[in-house]
């Protein structure tokens, strides 16, 4: 069989309304690509059936198959281990009376021994295309779920995370006398099944199940599966935006508020009082069809009693009239309209329509629509905040776009109050025309983005998603917080791989697949943005731990253990320097306990030399920072027991601990900059003036100090799993 015959039988089958390709067929196919397979014979008629068994020798395996047959074994229509021609006898007679009309003819093959059985398929996602799977098979595939996907089409480096990912992967090495799996062979299987759901579009589902191992390591397939189906026409996008008219939105010389209002509260205010409250330099105009004036400034009835061009202009009027401004704004020659208005795909089939009326008219017109029903956006690189986050963070390197308003609200606030810098911010709303992947596209070419953090709730195209992350991902991070993980779509499947699908387990497999960084809660996304952006990457996950008092370490360590992170043993050489600085009841391991020690100069020596030592890939400090809040509130204390205590001098001790905290986190950062490896801390206590990051003028680094031991282990877990997907992504 040649690829031009399988094109040819598929669409034969097609014609004649048959959804799927029996075993005996597939697995002529499968051949094509590579792929071992059982010999067999396909018989009709009794005496041949029993000559063919003859042939192969007993014990053999008999199958019934037909084209309506989908699921043998569960139809009662597969005999394992048939030792006489009696049995076979026996055997096609029960098969016929149960299975009626349905058998076209019977399979034999010889019994294959292994006592290792694996699955391998392909399944046809409606968003992310060819999802390709590999994990435990036989009886145990749908009982156990022990699974794992990967979005075609596949490489080298995508098999080997399969292996890695399976609980079921010790079976991949030797096991009871067999030899381990030949890998190569289990990765032409799988590239295979990835090759033949590129090449023909109109296959649905494959399935290979089971996958036995052969004592000498070898793989062959038993079974299989071809499902189709006609290829249905993707809708695609409405229209392909400029990404340097999106970008240039962040940096308008000239705004026009439509819908402004002198009511505070009001998105019609809000807006233009907080983008006004800062220090934006553009012209800024106001349009109400009352006119009059608005705090202070003149009001335009209509955008074409302005005299000059506008670049972006900001929209809050009713969702029924903003279509009718598109004319108007062309001939002002606006660039973008940020539309916070709601009402329209949020609200239903009308709102749906009267959005794509929209889309249509701005897109003839030239103009980039950010939303409907978002938001806002800020640039702090310019002062330019028009958004409803009355929140003002330092400018910086993450990119951070959501597609939730009060998601938005808080990440910015917690931001700023933690000194982590934004590049730019979006609350994307409906995306009619700028989709989340336009943004990560738009941050990928930015110079100034060194981070791209995203809340998704749902992707309008996920292969292009896939796509787009793969690629920024081989420049900077992009970290993703995914909402609605909860809600699974099962979906109708004819095989058992189709039957393991989910959208939730094939949106992580397209995350882990294309280097996104996953986390779990709100506060991940911006704790990863603040080590991505302020410290080097790990070359490895070896992680040396240094802490004022043992439970703190202990409880790290086991941490770091939970995430896969290396917590390595000390070095006699490491052990000997940390002798000379230390007292002689020190840990004398890995956690490093400094025992409580005040001078000032121990944890900063200890700490250097942790560094120096190529044992360490990274390094997480303990309850050092945060001694001067728990100081201070012993302090107050006493002030209060002791009315005569010195005032002043209790002030004097107070900026003396602030000061020594102060030496502490600059030296922090010049040892991360000779070093070249990341440090974090965490904060023994914290006050108001406590901080995420710590900055120093004229290095690239920053102190980074988290909460709990928790948040710093799991930003570090983030970055080494960011480095070990760069490190096999990016290979030649």
């Amino acid at each position: 069989m040649k690829q031009t015959d399988i094109q040819e039988l598929i669409d034969a089958k097609l014609k004649s309304l048959a959804n799927c390709i029996a075993e005996d067929e597939a697995k002529k196919i499968f051949t094509v690509f590579d792929i071992p397979v059982v010999k067999e014979q396909r018989e009709t008629d009794l005496p041949r059936i029993l000559d063919a068994c003859k042939k192969t020798g007993f014990p053999v395996v008999l199958k019934g198959i037909g084209k309506t047959i989908l699921h043998k074994t569960e139809s009662g229509l597969v005999r394992v281990g048939l030792n006489t021609e009696e049995q076979v006898i026996d055997a096609v007679k029960e098969m016929k009376d149960s299975a009626q009309e349905t058998i076209d003819a019977f399979l034999i093959q010889p019994v294959i021994s292994g006592k290792r059985e694996f699955v391998a398929g392909m399944f046809k996602d409606p968003q992310f295309g060819p999802v390709i799977v590999f994990g435990l098979g036989g009886i145990y595939t749908e009982a156990l779920k022990d699974i794992v996907f990967k979005i075609a089409p596949l490489n080298d480096a995508d098999m080997e995370d399969m292996f890695e990912q399976i609980s079921s992967k010790k079976l991949l090495n030797a096991f009871r006398g067999e030899k381990a799996v030949n890998k190569q062979t289990l990765k032409k299987i799988l590239k295979g099944l990835s090759d033949m759901s590129i090449a023909y579009p109109n296959i649905k589902e494959m399935d290979i199940n089971p996958l036995i191992i052969q004592p000498d390591g070898s793989p062959v397939a038993v079974d299989g599966l071809i499902v189709l189906e006609e290829i249905r026409k993707k809708k695609h996008k409405v229209c392909d935006i400029d990404l340097n008219v999106l970008g240039s939105c962040f940096y308008p010389k000239s705004i026009v508020f439509i819908g402004a209002s002198a009511t505070p509260g009001k998105w019609g205010h809000m807006l233009l009082t907080n983008t006004l409250s800062r220090d934006y330099k553009g012209e800024v105009y106001f349009v109400n069809p009352k006119g009059g004036k608005i705090i202070g400034r003149h009001v335009y009835k209509s955008v074409m009693e302005i005299e000059a061009d506008i670049e972006l202009a900001v929209v809050t009027i009713p969702a029924n009239k903003v279509i009718d401004l598109i004319p108007d704004l062309k001939k002002k020659h606006v660039k973008g309209i940020l539309l916070i208005t709601s009402g329209f795909r949020e609200v239903g089939a009308a709102g749906i329509i009267l959005e794509e009326q929209l889309v249509r008219a701005a897109h003839d017109a030239g103009i980039l629509i950010l939303g409907p029903n978002t938001m806002g956006i800020c640039n702090p690189h310019m002062d330019f905040y028009c958004c409803a986050a009355h929140a003002y963070p330092l400018p910086g390197s993450t990119a951070l776009v959501c597609q939730s308003g009060n998601m938005g609200i808080q990440l910015l606030a917690f931001a700023e109050q933690q000194d982590i810098g934004i590049r730019a911010f979006s609350g994307s709303g409906n995306e009619a025309m700028a989709t989340i992947e336009d943004y990560m596209e738009a941050f990928e070419i930015d110079d100034l983005t060194r981070t791209v953090v995203l809340y998704i709730e749902s992707v309008k195209d996920g292969s292009r998603f896939f796509k787009s992350a793969a690629r920024v991902s081989r420049q900077k991070p992009v970290v993703v917080l995914k909402g609605g993980k909860t809600k699974t779509g099962e979906k109708a499947a004819s095989s058992h791989t189709g039957a393991m699908a989910s959208d939730i387990k094939v949106f992580d497999a397209a995350c882990r697949q294309s280097g996104i960084i996953q986390v779990n809660q709100p506060i991940e996304l911006l704790d990863l943005s603040a080590v991505f952006s302020s410290l080097p990457l790990p070359r490895g996950n070896r992680v040396a731990i240094m802490t004022l008092g043992g439970g703190w370490g202990v409880i790290t360590a086991d941490l770091c253990a939970e995430q896969g992170l290396e917590v390595p043993e000390l070095s006699q050489d490491i052990i000997k320097r940390l002798n000379k600085i230390l007292p002689s009841f020190w840990s004398h391991a890995n956690p490093v306990d400094i025992v409580g020690e005040s001078d000032p100069d121990i944890p900063r020596t200890c700490m250097e030399e942790m560094l120096k030592w190529d044992g360490c890939d990274a390094l997480i400090h303990l309850g050092i920072h945060g001694k001067r809040v728990h100081a201070n509130n012993m302090i107050d204390s006493v002030c209060k027991a002791d009315p005569d205590f010195d005032k002043a001098l209790a002030q004097s001790i107070k900026n003396d601990l602030l000061q020594v905290e102060d030496a502490y986190t600059k030296h922090v950062i010049k040892l991360t900059q000779k070093y070249g490896k990341p440090i974090l801390g965490v904060s023994l206590l914290t006050d108001e003036i406590s901080r995420t990051l710590y900055r120093l003028d004229g290095y690239e680094y920053k102190s980074v100090f988290f909460p709990s031991p928790e948040r710093a282990v799991k930003a570090l877990w983030g970055m080494c799993r960011y480095n070990d997907w760069r490190c096999a992504n990016l290979q030649p």
